[in-house]
């Protein structure tokens, strides 16, 4: 595989979020569908690069996937404590999936990670119905931590999101 994973680029970012919201969309992913107030935050990789890093998958200057990874905590943390980093929004072109991509970004997450000085473990939340995911963070050597688990939005959505822990 001829894939590079690096920092996404600015002229890059329209482009990944929309990959990142079509692989939403296209799963089922978002409760309310296009009208989804999340899709803005899908799209929205500026927002994201300036309070995390973006990585990028690319072959041949081709954006085939991003994940954003979020270190120790951070503005754009979710479930993160401190010594914790957080990986968020990992997504695939259609077009790319099945090639290894979605595991690549995890790895590239991890690695940052495990340079991220007083960093322990790598975190992420997932939708329940995210299967192959699932399968990429176990076959990693994620485990899931249920008493982590949680709703984005309580008031308005019987939503679980299950979370994931790597001890480093």
């Amino acid at each position: 595989m001829d894939i590079l994973i690096r920092p996404a680029s600015p002229d890059e970012y329209d482009l990944l979020g929309e990959i990142t919201a079509q692989a939403y969309l296209r799963d089922g992913l978002l409760d309310f569908g296009e009208s989804d107030a999340y899709l803005g935050e899908l799209r929205d990789v500026a927002k994201r690069a300036g309070a995390a890093e973006v990585l990028v998958a690319v072959e041949h200057d081709h954006v085939l996937g991003g994940v954003t990874f979020v270190p120790s905590g951070g503005p754009m943390a979710d479930i993160a404590d401190l010594g914790e980093a957080e990986i968020r929004m990992l997504a695939v072109a259609s077009e790319a999936r099945g090639r290894g991509i979605g595991e690549a970004l995890v790895r590239a997450c991890v690695e940052r990670a495990r340079n991220t000085e007083g960093c322990l473990r790598v975190v992420l939340s997932t939708q329940p119905t995210m299967h192959t995911a699932h399968r990429i963070y176990e076959r990693l050597g994620f485990t899931r931590t249920p008493d982590r688990d949680w709703n984005p939005l309580p008031d308005v959505l019987d939503i679980t999101l299950l979370t994931y822990e790597l001890t480093l």
